[in-house]
């Protein structure tokens, strides 16, 4: 059960636009922005894995990744943990 209220105010434009697309895919105006914001937030969230590294440093990379798996509890943990968007969900 959602109980958690996100208001914003928009143009009339604006509004017009989601309720027409929210339309053609059978939602209403409220599922349609909390999925599409829910989207946009997982692609900015998935967007900070990004990093760079030098020919030497990626070579030593992909060593360690192409090198057998040794336990780790610390990464297990890490596992466990729910992502941002679905930690209220049960």
């Amino acid at each position: 059960m959602r109980n958690a209220a996100i208001n914003l105010r928009a143009l009339p434009g604006q509004r017009d636009l989601i309720d027409q697309a929210a339309s053609l895919l059978g939602k209403n105006r409220s599922d349609f922005m909390l999925e599409a914001a829910c989207e946009r937030a997982q692609a900015v969230l998935l967007d900070q894995v990004f990093f760079k590294l030098g020919s030497d440093k990626f070579k030593r990379f992909t060593a360690l990744l192409d090198a057998p798996v040794s336990p780790n509890p610390g990464l297990d943990r890490l596992f466990a943990v729910k992502a941002p968007w679905n930690a209220g969900s049960a």
